[in-house]
Parts: structure tokens; sequence; C-alpha cells
């Protein structure tokens, strides 16, 4: 299975930030690095992690990135695609649509995101939370 991490699940992961999600973020993670999923995260999702750790010091952010790079695949999309984004007037926020891009890109079957609502009914690839994302995967088990 293949998926695409949202940003917001990416800062929760490197952060230790209090999330709801926060449990199972950390097992999607564990399940990236065992090799029983296969997970990407959108090219422009580094710059914007770097931007919003700029508080913390310079080595702190760029091993975050580092981390993310030896775990996950960086997707990106190509200008057709990015072109398709941009006249896309149904996403709210144009970066969502960017993530939809990488996802398609990528060949992903979700994104996981803790904001499922910016993507309903726009996006080619569903939309999970994290916490919806394992069971899934549980319910996939227990069917095998």
């Amino acid at each position: 299975m293949k998926v695409l991490i949202d940003t917001n699940v990416a800062l929760t992961y490197l952060s230790g930030r209090e999330d709801p999600f926060s449990e199972a973020v950390n097992r999607i993670m564990l399940l990236t690095a065992k090799g029983k999923i296969e997970a990407a995260i959108a090219f422009h999702s580094l710059s914007i992690i770097w931007y919003q750790a700029r508080k913390l010091p310079e080595d702190v952010r760029r091993d975050w990135i580092k981390q993310l790079c030896e775990l996950l695949t960086v997707s990106s999309a190509d200008n057709k695609a990015l072109m398709a984004a941009v006249e896309n007037t149904d996403f709210k926020d144009f970066e969502d649509a960017m993530q939809d891009c990488c996802a398609v890109s990528f060949r992903a079957d979700f994104i996981i995101t803790a904001n499922i609502k910016d993507y309903k009914g726009y996006s080619e690839t569903v939309a999970l939370t994290p916490d919806d994302f394992l069971r899934l995967i549980d319910s996939c088990k227990e069917k095998a």
C-alpha cells in the first residue's frame, strides 16, 4: 500500500507535539520504516517544515529534513499537473491541491492527513486520518 504523508502529519512525527493523532502517526512511520507500507512526502512539504521550524536551531531543522528523506520517498509533480492544481478552484488551499498532485504522481492509495475536510470531494486521492488509515490496515489484516 502506498500513502502520501501530509505536512501536518510529518510535523507531528518530527516534533513530538501533542496531537490527537500522535500515537497513530508514530505507528504509521514505524510501519514505513519496517517496509510494511510505502510512504512519500510532497517535495514542497520539506520547505514548509523548514519554515515552520524556523525558531529551532538550524542543525535540528536539517536533521528533521534528513530523517524524512531517509524514511520517505520525496514526490513531486510535473508542470502539467501543477497547472491543473492552479486551475482547480475546488480546493480552498492551493497547498492541498499540490499535495494531491504529488499523491497522484506517487500513485498513492491514500493521503494521510489530520485535515480530511480539506480534501473531501476535491482530491483525486482519498484522504484519511492517521487513525482511519490504521483501522483500514488492521481490518485488511483480519480479513487475510
